[in-house]
């Protein structure tokens, strides 16, 4: 037994990091983590090492835990927003961005990724048109932001399609972002009912309690009002799940679409 703690594990990581040694820096989180799973810090910490790494794959995924374990830590949306760039996730990371602005409205280095990502969302469209050969034709949007450069050549059944799969993906889009804002809903729901708890447990069990129905209070006893807040959070727990695997599958679907549009017009080529 080594003795260390999840805390002296993150410092060793630390050192690590300020080296740009991100492997190392990558194993003394995981061991933080396998300390403490639920340290929203060690992730985020272990997401910028992969990012460090560009293994951006595995950056989102710590960032999107740390999110989930504390969504008001502003941190956590820049690192998924800067991975998702990376990515060429445009969308993804805008919506990202607008997640954590939710938060702190005020953010400088998410107001200045928004305009990085938009830049180069810029960028990779006039690439994509000029690769493609398009002079002054309208062009299609990617699922990612790109332009999907040819669409002016395309015949009017393929542009129907083409059309046809961008609203598709424009609607998976808006679905996401809702998926995302019920998500933190829930969690923070979670957070205020472990406060709460925690205020409960340190109160004495006799005396007067209310807990809130609708827009009234009801008068109740601690135990009581303590077991109605675990029923509250075992439910946001599991409405929280089920949009965890929502999300997984709008992704997924984002992707297939992104794939499709691009397959089409390089047929069509």
């Amino acid at each position: 037994m080594s003795g260390k703690t999840a805390e002296d594990y993150k410092a060793l990581g630390n050192q690590s990091f300020a080296s740009k040694d991100f492997p190392k820096a990558i194993e003394h989180y995981t061991k933080a983590i396998q300390l403490d799973s639920k340290n929203h810090v060690f992730f985020s910490n272990r997401s910028a090492s992969y990012a460090g790494l560009s293994e951006w794959g595995k950056a989102v995924e710590d960032a999107k835990e740390c999110i989930r374990l504390d969504p008001q830590f502003v941190k956590g949306y820049y690192r998924l927003a800067t991975a998702q760039l990376e990515l060429e996730e445009y969308d993804m990371a805008q919506a990202t961005i607008k997640q954590g602005l939710a938060v702190d409205s005020n953010n400088a280095p998410l107001l200045k990724l928004m305009g990085t990502i938009k830049k180069a969302r810029k960028a990779a469209a006039t690439t994509a048109a000029v690769a493609a050969g398009v002079g002054g034709g309208s062009s299609s949007t990617t699922a990612g932001g790109n332009t999907l450069g040819g669409a002016g050549k395309l015949d009017q059944a393929t542009s129907r399609e083409l059309y046809d799969l961008e609203v598709q993906y424009k609607q998976s889009i808006r679905e996401f972002q809702s998926v995302q804002v019920d998500m933190n809903k829930y969690q923070r729901e979670q957070q205020m009912a472990d406060a709460t708890l925690t205020e409960l447990e340190a109160s004495p069990a006799v005396g007067a309690y209310y807990r809130s129905v609708g827009k009234a209070f009801l008068k109740s006893t601690r135990d009581n009002v303590m077991d109605h807040l675990k029923d509250n959070k075992e439910e946001s727990a599991k409405k929280e799940n089920d949009l965890t695997q929502k999300l997984k599958y709008l992704e997924r679907r984002m992707t297939s679409q992104k794939q499709n549009m691009r397959e089409l017009v390089s047929q069509s080529r």
